[in-house]
C-alpha cells in the first residue's frame, strides 16, 4: 500500500477541468487518473493505488458528496482503506462540503482553485496519506491474527480485553480454567506476545467491533 509514487484520482465531468489538473500535478511529478463519472471510480480495480482523491462536488448522476459517502460506508464495512479526499466547490456548496469535512474530508477549495492553494492542498494530503497507510498496514496486521481465532477464541479475546480473569472467564463461558488457559496461550501465539499487558497494548487503539467484524 506504500504510496511513494502515489497516484491521484481526478473525479470531474468536465474535461478541460480534468486536463488542466493534470497538468498542474504533472509539474510536481505527481501522476493522475482521470474519472468522468463517480461510477467510473467505484469501477476501478485498484483504488487502493490512490494516494489522494480531488473531487468535485456537483458530478451528474451520483454526486461527488454521494461517491463520498458510498466510499465512506464501503470502507467502514470491509475495514479497507480510504485516502483522502479533497473538495473541488462552487461559492454554493460550501455549507455542505463543511459537512463532508466533518464526516473526514480532507480540505475543500473553491473553483477555480488557485494552482498554488491547490498544489499545497494535494501535498498535504499526500503526506496525511502516508502517515494513515503505516495506521492502517498495522490495523490490517491486527485483523489478520483475529481472522485465525476461532470463535471460541475470539470469546475469550473479548473476556480477557475486559479484565477478567481466568477463573472469571470460564465461569462466564461456562468451560474450565485449564481450558481458558489453553485457549489465552494460542491466543497470545497468534498475536505474537507473551503477556496480557503486551496483548492489551497491541489492541489499545482497536474497537471492539474490529474483532466482532472480524468474526462475522
Amino acid at each position: 500500500m506504500s504510496n511513494a509514487s502515489a497516484t491521484i484520482a481526478l473525479i470531474d465531468d468536465d474535461p478541460s477541468v480534468r486536463r488542466s489538473l493534470a497538468m498542474l500535478l504533472d509539474t510536481r511529478g505527481w501522476a493522475s487518473v482521470e474519472f468522468e463519472r463517480a461510477q467510473d471510480f467505484l469501477d476501478d480495480p485498484q483504488p487502493e493505488r490512490f494516494g489522494c482523491l480531488v473531487l468535485d462536488v456537483r458530478i451528474p448522476g451520483m454526486s461527488g458528496l454521494e461517491l463520498y459517502d458510498a466510499l465512506t460506508r464501503r470502507t467502514q464495512r470491509s475495514l479497507g482503506y480510504l485516502p483522502p479526499v479533497l473538495f473541488l466547490t462552487g461559492h454554493g456548496d460550501i455549507p455542505m462540503v463543511v459537512q463532508a469535512l466533518k464526516q473526514g474530508a480532507a480540505d475543500f477549495l473553491e473553483k477555480p482553485a488557485d494552482p498554488r492553494t491547490l498544489i499545497d492542498a494535494v501535498g498535504r494530503a499526500l503526506a496525511t496519506d502516508r502517515e494513515a497507510r503505516r495506521t492502517h498496514e498495522g490495523r490490517a496486521g491486527l485483523v489478520a491474527s483475529i481472522n485465525e481465532l476461532t470463535p471460541r477464541e475470539r470469546e475469550v479475546l473479548g473476556e480477557m480485553i475486559a479484565g477478567y480473569l481466568s477463573k472469571q472467564i470460564a465461569a462466564h463461558l461456562n468451560i474450565s480454567t485449564k481450558t481458558v488457559e489453553a485457549h489465552r496461550l494460542r491466543i497470545y501465539q497468534k498475536f505474537n506476545v507473551h503477556t496480557s499487558m503486551e496483548l492489551a497494548a497491541r489492541l489499545r487503539d482497536v474497537p471492539p467491533t474490529l474483532w466482532q467484524n472480524a468474526s462475522a
